[in-house]
């Protein structure tokens, strides 16, 4: 047995198909960022689908726009939301210019779209789970605390989505932070005094924690072991069924969404068998995600390990 394990074997023919549309996977994803950002300079749709295009474009701008109230209010203005357009537009086209806020926004209106398409194909609540209800009932006071206010957070991400809003403190801390510098860096030298107390509120409120991804990380680390069930998209719901697939193998969340897109379906495969599920547990999963696509020949013989290092191997092992 020691030598079995100390003597590399020869690389599974499934294995070799799985690595190689994997490092396809990696060539799209570093086209991701630079298509995405001349798509929204540009308004031209032809490439990525209207829809997210403008969803991105949306939240975009709705962090600009939030960040001008903020200084209007902070200078005491008649009406802090009579913010101009031109004001907005410049503010947003700043904000695009960030790569990395970019694919944040991508990755939650593709976190949306698959949300939407999971309730119209196979009946997944967007909003309460089987789990999030079950872990709402927890006879743990602060696990169904926690769970009530993933479950608002939820909510109002649906919401906001669907009127193609991102609030501020709903950022990652790293994304907030940036979009408060680039916004400062903007400011005309009259409206600076004002703008820097606005930033200086803002993030005094800031709690990355107290926010819907965060809420979701906290619920899936409550969970400990249990956390597997998690990983049953129509048990758990999109929300929480990426955030879990993210936690088990240490992967940025954006990036396990994109992972569902189908031009990654080796991505998904290998991060579903390196976070633990087995093969047939795998397969259910793609009767939700991807109804039409088979495993590969041979799948059932990749071990979780192997997975882990083909993984591992990838040059995109985290969203940039």
């Amino acid at each position: 047995m020691n030598e079995a394990a100390s003597t590399p074997s020869p690389e599974a023919p499934v294995e070799a198909i799985l690595r190689d549309e994997l490092a396809h996977g990696d060539i799209v994803l570093g086209t991701i960022g630079p298509v995405l950002g001349h798509l929204l300079a540009n308004h031209d749709h032809s490439l990525f689908s209207d829809e997210i295009v403008s969803r991105v474009r949306g939240m975009i701008g709705d962090l600009a726009r939030q960040m001008l109230h903020a200084q209007a209010d902070a200078a005491d203005a008649a009406d802090p939301r009579a913010v101009p357009e031109t004001g907005i537009g410049v503010l947003t086209d700043a904000l695009m210019s960030d790569a990395r806020l970019v694919g944040h926004c991508h990755a939650l209106a593709l976190e949306w779209q698959l949300t939407l398409r999971l309730e119209t194909r196979s009946g997944v609540d967007p909003v309460l789970s089987p789990l999030l209800q079950a872990l709402i009932a927890s006879d743990d006071p602060p696990t169904a605390s926690t769970a009530m206010a993933a479950l608002t957070a939820q909510a109002r991400f649906a919401q906001r989505q669907r009127r193609m809003e991102l609030p501020l403190p709903e950022l990652p801390a790293d994304h907030f932070h940036q979009a408060l510098a680039t916004w400062l860096e903007l400011v005309e030298p009259q409206d600076a005094e004002a703008a820097v107390l606005a930033a200086g509120k803002l993030r005094d409120d800031f709690d990355e924690s107290a926010g819907r991804l965060g809420l979701l990380a906290r619920l899936i680390h409550t969970m400990g072991a249990g956390a597997l069930a998690a990983l049953s998209v129509s048990h758990a719901g999109a929300a929480m069924f990426l955030t879990a697939l993210s936690s088990a193998n240490q992967q940025d969340r954006d990036l396990t969404i994109i992972a569902t897109n189908d031009r990654q379906l080796a991505r998904l495969a290998l991060s579903l068998r390196a976070a633990g599920l087995k093969p047939s547990a795998i397969e259910e999963q793609f009767l939700y995600l991807h109804p039409n696509i088979a495993l590969p020949e041979g799948f059932d013989s990749l071990r979780a390990d192997r997975a882990r290092e083909l993984l591992a191997s990838s040059r995109r092992t985290s969203a940039t």
